[in-house]
């Protein structure tokens, strides 16, 4: 693989937490993530693996170890320039949609991008109707989230998870609180995602059959990844 298709490597990273005794919750953990892959890490509760991901994501700053996020070294790096590398790199879906209720679809979408200023307000207005269209959500752009399926809330979170063009999309459990249509509508718009735009996806889960379907399984058990 070229050095320049890694969108995450870590060297050794280690997290304690310190309540009430120091407990090590990640083990030196070495991994890395290229660019278009659909990368699924699973294991059973407890064993680590959303503790990775704020590690990764950057919203967890206390650690051992280094991170890598498109080979630039985040780590030890201030609070606003981190701010910056999610804003422009990292797109999160979680397992509660999270859309603001007093906001429609649209503007929930486009919030991020008027954050982040990269973009003009019609520009955003455009960009989030595309991805709405390509989640298939277009039709939905007026209504308010108290309008919407538990399954379309989560796709209007994704298409925000887009808004500007992230190196990744990071999701914790985003089906945990889906059913099983539901679920599988999401995972097929993550591989589409994936297979069609190259977008680099990592999801922590513990449905194993949704693991399965990705390109790959990080598998981890009590902090270390054992496959």
């Amino acid at each position: 693989m070229e050095e320049n298709n890694k969108v995450i490597e870590t060297i050794g990273l280690s997290k304690y937490f310190y309540d009430p005794i120091k407990f090590q919750v990640i083990k030196e953990v070495d991994l890395s993530i290229n660019h278009g892959e659909f990368v699924a890490i699973e294991g059973k509760s407890g064993s680590g693996k959303s503790t990775l991901l704020y590690l990764l994501s950057t919203m967890d700053t206390d650690y051992e170890g280094q991170l890598f996020i498109h080979n630039e070294l985040v780590t030890g790096q201030g609070d606003a320039q981190l701010a910056k590398i999610r804003n422009e790199k990292i797109g999160f879906v979680f397992q509660f949609h999270y859309l603001l209720l007093e906001y429609n679809v649209l503007k929930n979408v486009m919030l991020p991008g008027l954050k982040f200023g990269k973009y003009s307000e019609k520009e955003l207005e455009q960009r989030a109707m595309d991805h709405l269209k390509t989640l298939g959500m277009d039709t939905h752009a007026l209504k308010m989230p108290n309008q919407l399926s538990g399954g379309e809330k989560q796709r209007v979170a994704i298409a925000r998870a887009l808004i500007n063009d992230p190196l990744i999309i990071m999701g914790d459990e985003p089906t945990g609180n889906l059913d099983k249509k539901n679920g599988d509508l999401v995972f097929d718009i993550f591989k589409k995602l994936a297979k069609e735009f190259n977008q680099t996806i990592l999801v922590v889960t513990h449905d194993i059959d949704f693991a399965k379907r990705t390109d790959r399984i990080i598998t981890m058990e009590d902090g270390r990844i054992i496959s």
